[in-house]
């Protein structure tokens, strides 16, 4: 009740959590940060980035810019990459581990923003197999890049150990992103795989299975940079900074919010995107 009345706390499944984990010869995963979209070993971090999505709608032509997304994905990855080097970090050992490990946290935004702009509900099948693709595209794609840059600069140091373990996870993603609902790896629970059939742009599914097909294929020959390139990220206050009208994967609040101000006061934040949802809806 706490979870769905005020978003805090909620739930995390350990068994479920370690199913995906990528490291688990280096530890458990028994904790998230607070926002809960970075799930890795204690003592370590990762820098976040992330995608408007509605900023590759054409409202005009009705179509999603995949090439363009696909762009966005592999150069934000190596950017990250870039990133773990020039980070700060608050202890030596969350140093000494986010080097070992070389996590990566990129994201997307406004989800909700573009299901309205389609005229799709946020609670339907269509808006779920829309997002699920979406999201195969960005971490499938990342994963292909960490790994072309295994090829060049070697895997990261804790790779080793964890390559049976990595692989297959990598496997079970690319058997979801294929829409299969039978013979995953090693799992407690089986996910719930990409609905084809509902994703409401079709060659948004061809491009998350090349993506994880490409992941695995680049993964098996040279391993990963990075032992983790996605997550499911908030984007609050980044959200406003990209003019979103929805946050991370999160609905719209309300269509019109306060937000408060460290300094003081509030700001009044309108959902523009309500003409463009209803004049699609007629």
């Amino acid at each position: 009740y706490a979870a769905w009345a005020s978003a805090d706390p909620g739930l995390q499944f350990h068994t479920t959590v370690n199913d995906w984990h990528t490291c688990p010869a280096s530890g458990q995963i028994h904790a998230s940060n607070p926002c809960s979209e970075y799930m890795f070993l204690d003592d370590t971090a990762c820098n976040l980035a992330s995608a408007n999505l509605l900023s590759f709608y054409n409202v005009e032509t009705k179509s999603f810019d995949i090439a363009a997304f696909e762009h966005l994905c592999r150069l934000w990855t190596v950017v990250l990459e870039i990133s773990v080097l020039m980070a700060q970090f608050p202890s030596k050992q969350i140093a000494e581990l986010s080097y070992e490990f070389r996590t990566l946290g990129l994201g997307f935004a406004n989800i909700g923003g573009l299901l309205m702009t389609m005229g799709l509900s946020y609670d339907s099948k269509e808006g779920r197999a829309l997002c699920g693709a979406l999201s195969a595209i960005m971490t499938g794609t990342a994963y292909a890049t960490s790994a072309e840059m295994a090829s060049k600069l070697g895997a990261f140091p804790g790779y080793k150990k964890n390559a049976a373990h990595m692989l297959r996870v990598i496997r079970n993603h690319r058997r979801a992103a294929h829409g299969e609902t039978r013979v995953y790896e090693a799992l407690s629970v089986n996910p719930v795989p990409l609905d084809h059939a509902s994703c409401p742009i079709p060659e948004a599914v061809d491009h998350a299975k090349a993506a994880w097909d490409r992941a695995l294929e680049l993964g098996e020959l040279h391993g990963y940079r990075n032992a983790q390139v996605t997550v499911v990220a908030p984007t609050g206050t980044i959200g406003l900074v990209m003019d979103c009208d929805t946050t991370g994967i999160e609905p719209d609040f309300a269509l019109v919010k306060f937000k408060k101000l460290a300094g003081g006061g509030y700001f009044k934040i309108i959902n523009r995107v309500v003409p463009r949802a209803l004049k699609t809806l007629g």
